[in-house]
């Protein structure tokens, strides 16, 4: 029997399922606490979790994480040097060692001035940079329409240094100079956050005796393998999702359909098409900055298991992330005393912060967000508040250490849970379900005193209130989908069609496939509000980790062919690798399509997969001048290809008949 091992790092848990890569079976999962210091830990209890007997059968090993968004959120990324060739940079970009050099092309692909005339104020950059960064980004003016500028930079570069190097042309072929610089930018800064997380993960499979080849997902649902993931991190922001989505499809064989992964911190609500995650025209925004990685349509909403459920003016659920008490009461025992004899807030100076269910508690430095500085008077605020190891702190014992009213200090505490330094703990949807005995994995006894506290404002009981909480989270997640497939409803129309008409539902004729730890509890209220096939599968809560598993390699690539000048019968054709001259339109197109089929095989080649395992799309765009069909203004050509790394024999290349249509690849 030949083993897959996927594994998934959420923002609560950290999965692992064991999957008979022949059949297509689990055969084992496990669950741990995702560890966010140092996500290698709960990694190993994931896998510790699993039987080791069945360690020596692993032969393929896939991993979907968060590293990548979380270093980006956080601003942890290691410093980078940035040489622009060509242009001044105009935003803001998250990089002080910046060079501006001669150089770039203009739109056709012409070259405006030589770099080289700069090459000794490259030097001298270097040489008073390398000690002080850990990588660099190369981005030159229009290098999409040719990428010699940033191909020559990054050899002179590498002649000078053994630092790694980012082209920004490699991450991106669409225009807009700024985004694609970016991108480069936080690709070049997560370059060595990944490679120690890689090598952390080797280590772990070392240590347990796992022989196996490991890749990585990226966000457009497809697999990379560690040498790419190494160069390309930035790819892997939210490839949980992604995961989740590659998940579902396998685990209810519906090769289209919808997928609602209810997480921890977020609903996330995504669709695959013939089997091909569908792919957002938009690039990925991560932390605020724009960037042009291709990722999968999403709609996410702040929305999950970890939401915090507050009374002010009535029930409130999120956008807030924090620690469940049922799980916070397990981490520190004396927590349920403590509630059980704490002063209350009354409920007129009731907000986010200021509730009877409440606590705080220091995060490890390691932990905080970098670059981060403290006033005075926010140091003093943290100081009061209990160390990691102790109980944690209410907010009116915060506020005995300080000697202020809990209205002078909130906003100060407020920020210090934004800023990574103190952690929020207050009852969550997860703590409902524990109340009403839905899902139980902790400590019931503390999300029981939570729901009295928080019912007792709204004069409810602890059943009532917890069961409004179950019915908001339903609710919430009907609205999101309806949203996600009619974008252009407004947000209060789409609740009144769900909440308020009771002889109309809105119909959804694609599978929707629930993904995620606490979705059983939701399902039946989810699915009683829509007109929908609502499918629970076998594994629903180890879904991503499935997902990590099965995805495909998927190598997306184009080519934009124009006249070399307005009525000319020449050609030019740009593609990754730089610019080509043809004679004639369909000599162009021809070539260019041996091109794309060229690129694509040599990628696949790289995974082991033969030109007769891999499936290739091409799609062509035209833009014709006036009512003149002969001869285009312009042609884009858009090339996808497939293939799937599970080898289940050593001595043939078995694969699954792959039967995605052009139109599907959303391209």
């Amino acid at each position: 029997m030949k083993l897959g091992l996927g594994i998934d790092t959420g923002g609560t848990y950290t999965d692992a399922v064991l999957m008979d890569l022949e059949t297509g079976a689990i055969i084992e999962k496990s669950k741990s606490l995702t560890t966010h210091s140092d996500l290698v830990v709960g990694i190993t209890k994931s896998i510790e979790g699993l039987s080791e007997a069945y360690f020596k059968e692993i032969k393929f090993t896939s991993v979907s994480t968060t590293l990548a968004t979380n270093t980006t959120l956080e601003g942890k990324g290691y410093p980078c040097g940035l040489i622009l060739v060509g242009y001044s940079i105009s935003g803001d970009l998250p990089v002080s060692d910046v060079l501006e050099i001669r150089g770039g092309h203009d739109a056709d692909g012409n070259e405006l001035d030589d770099p080289m005339k700069d090459l000794e104020v490259l030097q001298e950059f270097i040489e008073s940079t390398q000690n002080s960064v850990a990588s660099y980004a190369v981005s030159s003016f229009f290098s999409v329409r040719n990428p010699e500028h940033e191909f020559l930079i990054k050899e002179k570069i590498a002649e000078m240094t053994d630092l790694p190097i980012v082209c920004g042309h490699e991450l991106s072929r669409a225009l807009g100079v700024y985004e694609r610089t970016l991108t480069a930018v936080l690709n070049a800064q997560l370059i060595p956050v990944t490679n120690q997380f890689v090598r952390s993960v080797l280590s772990v499979m070392e240590d347990k005796n796992i022989d196996s080849d490991l890749m990585i997902m990226k966000c457009d649902g497809s697999l990379v393998n560690i040498e790419e993931a190494l160069l390309r991190p930035v790819e892997s922001i939210f490839s949980g999702p992604a995961a989740s989505l590659v998940g579902a499809s396998h685990l209810t064989g519906d090769k289209t359909c919808v997928t609602i992964d209810v997480g921890g911190t977020s609903t996330d609500i995504s669709m695959i098409i013939d089997g091909i995650p569908n792919i957002s025209d938009t690039g990925a925004t991560v932390g605020g900055w724009k960037t042009m990685v291709r990722a999968i349509q999403m709609n996410t909403s702040a929305l999950g298991g970890d939401s915090h459920v507050w009374a002010c003016q009535g029930l409130q659920v999120g956008p807030r992330r924090v620690i469940p008490l049922s799980l916070a009461a397990v981490e520190y025992p004396g927590l349920v005393d403590k509630m059980k004899t704490m002063d209350l807030p009354s409920e007129r100076v009731l907000d986010q912060v200021i509730q009877g269910t409440a606590f705080f508690s220091k995060l490890p430095v390691s932990s905080r967000l970098s670059d981060i500085s403290l006033s005075p008077y926010e140091q003093k605020v943290l100081d009061a508040v209990s160390d990691v190891h102790e109980t944690p702190s209410t907010v009116y014992e915060i506020s005995n250490r300080l000697g202020d009213h809990p209205l002078m200090f909130t906003k100060v505490l407020d920020s210090l849970v934004l800023k990574r330094c103190v952690s929020q703990i207050g009852f969550t949807p997860t703590d409902a379900l524990h109340v009403l005995d839905k899902y139980v994995k902790w400590d019931t006894e503390a999300a029981r005193l939570g729901a009295k506290i928080l019912a007792d404002y709204l004069t409810l009981s602890p059943e009532e209130f917890s069961r409004r909480v179950q019915l908001s989270v339903s609710e919430k997640m009907a609205t999101d989908l309806i949203s996600f497939f009619a974008p252009y409803l407004k947000p209060e129309d789409v609740s009144n069609l769900v909440l308020k008409s009771p002889f109309a539902k809105f119909k959804i004729t694609t599978p929707v496939i629930l993904i995620g730890a606490p979705v059983r509890a939701y399902s039946e209220d989810f699915g009683n509000l829509l007109d929908a096939e609502v499918i629970l599968p076998d594994f629903y809560d180890v879904g991503n980790a499935v997902g990590a598993l099965v995805g495909d390699v998927i190598f997306r690539t184009n080519v934009l062919i124009r006249p070399k000048s307005l009525g000319s019968l020449t050609y030019i054709a740009f593609d990754e690798t730089g610019r080509r001259e043809y004679e004639s339109d369909e000599e162009a197109v021809s070539k260019s399509e041996d091109k794309i089929r060229e690129l694509i095989y040599a990628h696949m080649e790289k995974y082991g997969l033969h030109a007769s395992s891999v499936k290739i799309e091409i799609k062509r765009e035209d833009i014709q001048a006036g009512f003149s069909t002969e001869h285009p203004l312009e042609i884009k050509l858009f090339g996808i290809g497939v293939g799937t790394p599970r080898k289940i024999d050593s001595d043939s290349q078995k694969r699954p008949e792959l039967t995605a249509s052009a139109e599907s690849l959303n391209l």
